[in-house]
């Protein structure tokens, strides 16, 4: 009985490993989905993963971009040769809504901007540090990935899963009306999108469908009124998971539409672009987990051709974790 009752206690244990390591690897895309590549046009990989409900993530970032003009690729300026580095801070918790999957997050990041670019043939420069737009994000699992909590995730394998988010920006960063280069844009932007992810095995393949819809920015450089029409996008992901919880994907979207108007004035400047990435991500131990990130325009009508490479640590806790 004494060793029937020790291979039990066994079995338990590493039924409970094997479901905190399978929380962990779902955790890690919490942290992609929290902590976003300090860009206009960020490359999600598993936004849509399940995660045990309960969970809180604390993510902590850095990211650096140089070229073009990585906030706003419609400023109406060329030949950028600009340069950021962007601390995040990040929180998010998983949530049970409506017995599917949900994540909620608030994201603040900070920015360091130096360097050139050229207007109406005169060169304009900028050395900037402040808050950049707070970013307030909800995503639901509509199909595929039901709230479950830790234990019931230890049987959980993923499928198809549908999903739906919203993020908010706010207007609520650095600022100056009398230059024409900032760290934020002084307006509200909403982002609705839909998204699936669908497990073969080790590989995962996703896509997701997104618009962006500006608000007006009525005290834009030297009090015009700047308005912009919604800039829409599609990305795809080719994600394999290695053993114990590591993972790399290849990442690329490609987004069109943004015309700008300044004072009802419209502009030459539809954005056709594409960019591509890659990503990798793993563990550390039970709570902490790390993401590494790179991406670049390959093709860029507008102001899109920067490259940017970024890192993220994450920290995770809750549900008897």
């Amino acid at each position: 009985m004494q060793r029937i009752s020790i291979k039990q206690d066994a079995t338990s244990r590493n039924r409970f490993h094997a479901a905190t390591r399978l929380c962990l690897w779902a955790s890690i895309a919490v942290l992609l989905a929290s902590a976003p590549d300090a860009q206009a046009q960020d490359i999600e990989p598993r936004s849509y993963s399940n995660a045990p409900v309960g969970i809180n993530f604390l993510i902590a970032g850095y990211a650096y971009t140089r070229g073009g003009v990585a906030f706003d690729t419609a400023l109406p300026v060329s030949n950028p040769k600009l340069k950021t580095d962007n601390a995040v801070l990040a929180y998010a918790r998983v949530l049970d809504l409506w017995g599917q999957s949900a994540k909620a997050s608030v994201i603040v990041p900070y920015t360091w901007l130096s360097g050139s670019a050229e207007r109406a043939d005169n060169t304009v420069e900028r050395d900037v540090n402040g808050f950049g737009e707070p970013t307030f994000r909800l995503s639901v699992n509509l199909l595929g990935a039901p709230a479950l909590n830790l234990k019931q995730f230890q049987q959980y394998k993923q499928d198809l899963i549908v999903g739906a988010s919203l993020r908010v920006t706010a207007p609520w960063g650095q600022y100056d009306s009398s230059k024409l280069v900032n760290i934020t844009t002084n307006r509200w932007t909403f982002k609705p999108e839909i998204g699936l992810s669908k497990a073969l095995g080790r590989w995962t393949l996703e896509g997701a469908l997104a618009a962006t819809l500006f608000t007006d920015n009525t005290n834009f450089f030297n009090g015009q009124t700047r308005s912009q029409d919604p800039l829409y996008a599609i990305q795809g992901h080719l994600i394999y998971s290695f053993p114990k919880g590591v993972w790399a994907s290849l990442d690329a979207t490609y987004f069109t539409g943004g015309r700008t108007k300044l004072d009802n004035k419209l502009n030459a400047d539809l954005q056709q672009n594409w960019r591509v990435g890659g990503t990798l991500a793993f563990p550390v131990d039970r709570h902490n987990s790390i993401k590494l990130y790179a991406s670049s325009g390959v093709s860029a009508r507008t102001g899109n051709d920067y490259d940017l490479v970024g890192i993220a640590l994450q920290h995770r806790w809750g549900d008897g974790l």
